[in-house]
């Protein structure tokens, strides 16, 4: 066959030529319209087959297909009905296109594009909302996922697996454009991004509107993100929708829905104050994928090597009288100690030197069985448990992993950190809301240190106790909730509610929520008033976003009890609300003319890039070779860069045929591709343990800290401060300990040269103050002088605290 135009690796054309997303953001909340365009250049038709990523917590909403001038709205309908009204349609000729939610992980999708004639074009519309999720830096965080890694499914799994047909990003055969238009009750102040976008155009002289384009020519190296920042705009709000016309009142889409927002204020009084307790469990991916570049720009850091130094921050940074463990996991897991144990100088230099020697060589990523193991941990006696999870969410068991969560979340609280282009963002922000905590994302550029100490804070914080939720609305006005019950509040983060309003009132009516919990012994109370008037121009965006929060619940809901009558639910509310659900599928079939189309089907798997060239070079073998070795299915084919991953029948069955997948049975004997001996392997790991580039003076002055708090006196730290010993000891003033000395110098070099990191150094820091509070120094103000001479600062008392 001659191939023309855009063709797979396997020199076979690719029907889908370009793809196009409009994104509109209000407040924090956002709508995405895709646009995948089709065209079909073969002599016979075709069946296209597209795997693609969503953010998890998408309400995918509108399904639409136009071939020529014929255009057709997909139905929402029961899985197993949507695909047989598919096969069947296809079976006698008719075009038929398939949208459907995988099995096991909420953010990947299939699209199946059937019967496409010779020379016939088509387009596909595909549209979502979903809520912007708060950044620890209070900007508003849009992720496109552009790209989807194979997820790694664990040995003896029962479910089958997600095929994903995927190549290196600068193979991708199809192109993407990409606006946002922000609108906002409050100034859009910046759009950053870390990829290239273009100028930010105001449209307004409020600045309250604005629009901002990706630059062309995007190479599909990362998932398209954009922080979104507004001028005063953290403050609680409650916007009401009003339902559908044509729908019956009574009814979720009939009714009015509310959305709130609320932002917690803690009292002053508890915030001033930091945690001294707690058990801290850092859970550590090193699986194979975490040796790839961190940093699209910087190819020698590695995610690994970033995880080594942000647990050094960690462990500096965790207070005296804590308790701690470090588990790390990829097939197998391990833990520094066998329980957690109490954190000292003795134990916190330990676990450093276990950390140093970590590397991304335990191949899969295993990460339900080490969950297992913590939580079959007995929690220690008036120490918060605080579980702080590092991976790049390439797991295929995604659903079974939040089950875990969920079920344990009475025990602890889960901060979980995604790393890389393409990681799962349901597993990343599923682990922080069941487990009760909070979730980040380190892509590109970001310091995964910085972001890592956001969430510190957050574990720092007292837990908050009791919450209830309280509702006072017009006679005649009757609420249903349809959020799960709020189960944690950080200060400064955002809580939302969405509830179903039922009954007749006038538009000046209006209603309250108040928000009551107890937080360090102190009772608190926050409450929010709002106008019953609907507001303009919203469409059914809450009704969606609401719907969606609904099933979600629904479904953990019926995996936990395998209750059909559960199941029966979310198909209803599926289809009711127009919304896609683990149940349920988008089903359309063209049946304007009656033309059959003539002539054996071909079948196209569309590929999606994949973030990492580890997944596709058989030259960066790491966790090619540690799966294949640990009996896995992940299979690697080196002459045309083609990765499929076998897992979840009962999302592929039926497409199961249709990929090309090269299934690959290892053996016991040592692994070897055209003619290459990869048994040796693991030596690779300790070649390239120590190519992270050297540390720079902040981590290395960090790295000197004693678990106390305090600095001693020695060459390493004056080489940290950029000074000789002899100018360090000949500074130091006759009636200053040598300790007091030291931390003083340190803390004076932050404060004078690291300001631009305060967020990564600042609770060491303060543990540091605490530690010179408690010497009570008479001679600390000639001491501050002495040192802010030496470095040429001007640190005053008050900064200390004196």
């Amino acid at each position: 066959m001659n191939c023309c135009g855009l063709v797979t690796a396997h020199k076979e054309p690719v029907p889908l030529k370009s793809i196009d997303v409009e994104l509109e953001v209000r407040d924090h909340v956002s709508t995405v319209v895709s646009t995948l365009n089709y065209e079909n250049k073969e002599d016979k038709p075709l069946e296209a087959v597209f795997v693609f990523p969503l953010p998890g917590d998408a309400a995918v909403c509108h399904f639409s297909a136009k071939i020529g001038q014929t255009e057709i709205v997909a139905e929402v309908k029961e899985k197993q009905q949507a695909r047989e009204e598919y096969d069947d349609a296809l079976s006698s000729g008719q075009q038929a296109f398939l949208l459907e939610e995988s099995d096991q992980s909420p953010d990947i999708f299939s699209l199946s594009v059937g019967s496409l004639p010779p020379g016939e074009s088509s387009s596909i519309r595909l549209e979502y909302v979903t809520e912007l999720a708060v950044q620890g830096d209070d900007g508003l965080r849009f992720c496109l996922p552009a790209v989807l890694n194979p997820r790694y499914q664990p040995q003896g799994s029962e479910a089958a697996s997600v095929q994903v047909t995927s190549v290196p990003a600068s193979l991708v055969p199809y192109s993407l454009s990409f606006s946002a238009r922000v609108s906002s009750s409050h100034p859009v102040t910046k759009v950053e991004s870390s990829c290239s976008l273009g100028p930010l155009q105001y449209l307004n002289t409020e600045q309250t509107q604005a629009m901002v384009r990706l630059a062309a020519g995007h190479k599909f190296d990362r998932d398209v993100e954009l922080l979104i920042y507004y001028k005063d705009a953290h403050q609680p709000t409650a916007v009401v929708e009003a339902g559908q016309a044509s729908v019956k009142p009574g009814t979720l889409m009939g009714d009015p829905v509310v959305m709130v927002s609320l932002y917690p204020e803690f009292p002053k009084a508890v915030m001033s104050t930091v945690a001294s307790c707690g058990e801290f469990v850092l859970l550590l991916d090193r699986s194979g994928s975490m040796g790839c570049s961190s940093n699209n720009s910087k190819q020698e850091e590695t995610r690994i090597g970033n995880a080594r130094d942000t647990l050094l921050l960690l462990l500096k940074s965790l207070p005296m009288g804590c308790y701690f463990n470090i588990y790390s996991f990829g097939s197998t897991y391990e833990s520094i100690f066998p329980k957690s144990v109490e954190y000292s100088e003795t134990t916190m230099e330990e676990a450093l030197q276990t950390v140093e020697t970590m590397d991304a060589n335990l191949g899969g990523t295993e990460i339900l069985r080490p969950l297992k193991h913590i939580y079959s941990q007995s929690c220690i006696p008036n120490q918060p448990r605080q579980l702080f999870v590092f991976t790049d969410g390439e797991v295929g068991n995604t659903k079974e992993v939040l089950d875990l969560v969920k079920k344990n979340s009475f025990s602890h609280r889960c901060f979980s950190f995604g790393i890389g282009e393409g990681a799962s963002s349901a597993l990343i922000n599923g682990l922080a809301k069941e487990g009760r905590g909070h979730a980040q994302f380190i892509t590109g550029t970001d310091r995964m240190q910085t972001k890592v100490m956001q969430s510190m804070r957050f574990a720092l914080q007292p837990a908050v106790e009791n919450i209830s939720v309280t509702w006072d609305l017009p006679k005649g006005v009757s609420v249903t909730v349809l959020s799960p019950p709020i189960t944690t509040i950080f200060q400064g983060q955002r809580s939302l509610v969405y509830a179903q309003l039922t009954g007749q009132s006038s538009e000046a009516a209006e209603g309250s929520v108040r928000v009551k919990y107890s937080l360090a012994g102190y009772l608190t109370q926050n409450q929010l008033r709002f106008s019953l008037k609907p507001a303009e121009d919203t469409g059914l965006t809450i009704h969606r976003l609401g719907a969606q929060t609904l099933i979600r619940s629904l479904e953990m809901e019926e995996r936990e009890h395998q209750d059909g009558g559960v199941k029966e639910k979310v198909v209803e509310l599926s289809v009711q609300s127009g919304v896609s659900s683990s149940f349920t599928a988008f089903i359309a079939v063209m049946k304007s003319d009656g033309k059959v189309i003539q002539g054996p089907l071909l079948h196209r798997a569309i590929p999606v890039a994949t973030g990492s060239p580890l997944m596709h070079t058989v030259d960066s073998i790491r966790e090619g070779v540690a799966i294949l070795e640990a009996n896995r299915s992940l299979v690697h084919e080196k002459s045309n860069h083609l990765c499929i991953l076998e897992s979840d029948i009962s999302f592929f069955s039926r497409i199961k045929k249709k990929l090309r997948a090269v299934l690959w049975k290892p053996s016991d004997r040592s692994l070897q591709t055209d003619g290459a001996d990869y048994s040796q392997t693991s030596k690779l790991h300790d070649t390239q343990l120590h190519k992270q580039p050297p540390r720079d003076n902040l981590l290395k002055l960090v790295g000197l800290q004693k678990a106390s708090g305090c600095w001693l006196l020695d060459p390493a730290l004056a080489a940290a401060l950029g000074r000789t010993s002899e100018e360090v000891e000949k500074t130091k003033p006759a009636s200053v300990s040598q300790e007091v000395w030291a931390t003083t110098l340190a803390l004076i070099w932050l404060h004078g040269f690291k300001m631009d990191a305060k967020e990564e150094w600042e609770i060491l820091a303060a543990k540091a103050v605490s530690w010179l509070h408690a010497q009570n120094e008479p001679y600390m103000t000639e001491c501050l002088e002495a040192g802010n001479t030496l470095l040429g600062c001007k640190l005053q008392k008050d900064f200390l605290g004196f």
